[in-house]
């Protein structure tokens, strides 16, 4: 539907927005009504060259043709049904994500958040299963990020960010260990920890890759103490980093992993894949979700999953982010343009990340801010060297813009 269809004018849609829906977000001004491959187009069919990708979810290209046909084709049979009945899409994606990335077992789920508490779920039954009822205990990652439900967020080690504050208390069980730090990781083991989650790249955190020591090292630790490796790849899946999954280019293998986002290209669906081994803890009754593999969630992802394998995004996701942060630090102000993949952060030696993505705004690039002093690029998949040069010369101008103001605010507060 677009603005045209319901006889108002921007200001009144925005407007039933204030009015009525509960506001977290800072908003865009502009309504967003149509997209195409790397293009937002607004309500006046200005285009906003797409470094947001959705939060990472329209890898294969904003409303990609095949997971668009999927969608439509599975909507004239059947929109949903209970899980049941076996349905086709179901059974082919579960086939095609396991073959591709080396698991044994899937549970479908319906987004990021929910993948992930499907598997710190299955880890603590695995340990109160082998070791008995004490075995629960996880160490996650400081400055990680793993959803806004209570147990991934309970996961998620920032305790002093907006997404814990006023939601306290935590639920118990979980310690926290500085990222790419192998010997504070080991420190907070304890003869109950069951298991060690981290996200192979930081995205919230900072947009920081883990090293293959720290990574190597961890699956290392697991395996001496008898511990799982739990990987959250609900933004690094599905190409992002150069590999179908990030795991894959670290030559490390979890115990489980979840992945969500770029999987239904643009369809919400979310997945748990686990070891035959620790799979096998979950029996009838113990978990559910009603929509949880959804027929046309799985059919997108379906779709979304080839587009990425058969035209070897992954790939074109590791060449670009090269040909990216190269031109990246090149930029005024840029100390770090560091990431894995199309996984992109720059990081500048002032507080000027917000009003770069502003400024951003203002020539129609959409990128995000982590913190005062980084910027996020999450782009489609199907990125080219030109969309590069383009983000690239506006984000040179925003960055100019920004210092300006920050230089005044500077001699103001003198």
């Amino acid at each position: 539907m677009r603005l045209k269809d319901t006889n108002m004018t921007a200001a009144e849609l925005k407007a039933l927005v204030n009015k009525y829906m509960v506001e977290t977000y800072a908003r865009y001004d502009f309504i967003a009504e149509r997209a195409e491959g790397m293009y937002l187009y607004d309500e006046k069919g200005n285009a906003y060259l797409d470094f947001y990708g959705g939060v990472a979810v329209n890898s294969p290209g904003n409303r990609n043709p095949k997971v668009v046909g999927a969608v439509i084709e599975q909507m004239n049979d059947i929109m949903h049904t209970f899980n049941y009945p076996y349905t086709v899409p179901q059974a082919l994606l579960a086939k095609k994500i396991c073959d591709t990335i080396g698991m044994d077992k899937i549970f479908f789920q319906n987004s990021g958040t929910e993948a992930n508490e499907c598997m710190i779920k299955m880890a603590r039954k695995y340990g109160v299963d082998t070791y008995g009822p004490e075995y629960y205990h996880i160490v996650t990652a400081v400055d990680g990020f793993h959803g806004r439900t209570y147990g991934a967020l309970s996961a998620t080690g920032q305790s002093d960010n907006a997404c814990q504050i006023g939601f306290k208390p935590m639920l118990p069980g979980f310690s926290y260990a500085r990222y790419n730090d192998l010997d504070d990781f080991k420190s907070k083991v304890t003869e109950h920890t069951i298991a060690i989650m981290i996200e192979p790249v930081q995205g919230e955190g900072g947009v920081h890759p883990a090293t293959y020591e720290f990574l190597k090292g961890l699956r290392q630790l697991c395996d001496e103490k008898g511990m799982l490796l739990l990987l959250d790849e609900v933004q690094t899946g599905w190409g992002r980093t150069g590999a179908p999954m990030a795991y894959m280019g670290y030559g490390v293998k979890p115990d489980c992993v979840t992945m969500a986002k770029a999987m239904g290209g643009g369809m919400p669906i979310g997945a748990c894949c686990a070891s035959k081994e620790v799979a096998e803890v979950f029996t009838s009754g113990c978990h559910g979700s009603t929509y949880g593999g959804h027929p046309v969630a799985c059919a997108a992802a379906l779709a979304s999953i080839s587009e990425i394998l058969d035209n070897d995004l992954s790939a074109n996701a590791e060449k670009m982010g090269e040909y990216f942060k190269a031109k990246l630090i090149k930029l005024p102000h840029v100390i770090d343009a560091r990431g894995r993949g199309l996984l992109v952060g720059c990081e500048y030696d002032i507080p000027i990340a917000l009003d770069v993505k502003w400024e951003c705004f203002k020539n129609r690039l959409l990128i995000t801010a982590i913190g005062d002093n980084t910027n996020r690029m999450i782009p489609p998949l199907i990125l080219e060297k030109s969309h590069i040069d383009c983000a690239v010369k506006i984000m040179e101008s925003a960055i100019i813009e920004a210092v300006k103001k920050y230089e005044e605010g500077q001699r103001k507060s003198a």
